[in-house]
């Protein structure tokens, strides 16, 4: 089947693109209110594009009837969020900070979480988040509707047993993030297996590589 994006509706270059581009990370964003009132949002357009600099992407679409999320008035407010990374255990509390509440509620006291200050921003981590990244606002490049948000990483908290005994790589027995496939469908990292890459034919290297 044939699919011309530039004739389709939304919705339908939607269901396409979010079934078959997955599995997608979660994002559990947390934002500080005008009134200093905690916010909790899941989003699943997101993913890290550099390491150097430190950047991520959130992408963040309006309600149906137009209105900004109250993510994104509080990080172009405050230029500023927390990426908290979802695992099973976190799961459906997620789903809680995703309904769609009165904006003078607190998500994450309603999910049943708790917070801790941030090292380096006013807005507060998530303590049961495996991974927790603290991230400035670097630019926000506005797409109709949607916006894409680049945020700078300026501080991680990783719980310690989600790390080998050295701490330099992932313990992948007990770091096991869930992403979002399409509609209700996730997928979690519980069955994880190495795949090395094949050595190079000695005909395909560079010649001051043979020997």
């Amino acid at each position: 089947m044939e699919f011309d994006f530039t004739r389709m509706e939304a919705q339908d270059r939607y269901r396409l693109l979010t079934n078959f581009i997955g599995p997608r990370p979660i994002a559990l964003v947390s934002t500080r209110s005008a009134t200093g009132r905690n916010n909790a949002a899941p989003m699943s357009f997101f993913n890290v594009f550099s390491h150097d600099p430190a950047l991520v992407v959130l992408g963040i679409q309006t309600r149906p009837d137009g209105q900004e999320k109250d993510t994104v008035r509080n990080i172009r407010r405050d230029g500023e969020f927390v990426i908290n990374m979802v695992d099973m255990a976190l799961s459906q509390a997620m789903l809680v900070c995703g309904l769609a509440v009165a904006e003078e509620v607190d998500e994450v006291a309603l999910a049943g979480l708790t917070t801790a200050p941030c090292a380096h921003i006013r807005a507060r981590r998530i303590v049961e988040s495996p991974c927790a990244m603290e991230c400035r606002v670097d630019r926000l490049l506005e797409y109709g509707r949607r916006l894409l948000i680049i945020g700078e990483v300026v501080q991680m908290h990783v719980q310690r047993d989600c790390l080998d005994a050295a701490g330099r790589y992932v313990n992948p027995e007990v770091y096991q993030p869930i992403a979002r496939l399409h509609a209700d469908n996730y997928i979690t990292s519980d069955r994880q297996f190495v795949l090395p890459a094949p050595p190079m034919p000695a005909h395909l290297r560079p010649a001051a590589e043979v020997k």
